[in-house]
């Protein structure tokens, strides 16, 4: 295993948890597509992009966000969203962070990510906020 992978990998573990990156480490064994796939996130985006040094990871979470708000990528949200926790992100300062959006991004794109946002935090146990749907805004 290079170092990158390996480095990558142990970041994985950090902000996702033993388990997940036991999955990802059997994943990268996987012939094919599913491995290629693993290979590309471990080395390229963990190995080598979020173990960078020049911004903390709550930074990097911030904007990891951002971009995914502004893409309107609800499933790749609500990884970061408990990735963005556990680099030390409050629940208020994510909120924030989808507020913020709204001015760049618009309406329909940080009113996606609300969701996504709210049932992460309802998956555990934080919060009491409603969706946009809930709420009656869709």
């Amino acid at each position: 295993m290079s170092d990158v992978r390996a480095k990558g990998l142990e970041l994985f573990g950090e902000i996702m948890g033993e388990q997940r990156a036991a999955e990802m480490a059997r994943g990268l064994e996987s012939p094919g597509f599913g491995g290629a796939m693993a290979g590309l996130a471990t080395d390229f985006a963990f190995g080598s992009i979020w173990s960078r040094e020049g911004l903390e990871r709550e930074q990097r979470s911030l904007v990891t966000i951002g971009i995914l708000i502004a893409q309107r990528q609800s499933a790749e949200l609500k990884n970061h969203f408990r990735i963005a926790l556990a680099n030390g992100l409050t629940q208020q300062e994510i909120e924030e962070a989808v507020l913020q959006s709204v001015p760049y991004v618009g309406f329909p794109a940080a009113t996606t990510a609300s969701t996504a946002m709210v049932e992460v935090f309802r998956e555990l146990g934080i919060g009491s906020a409603k969706t946009p749907e809930e709420r009656g805004m869709l």
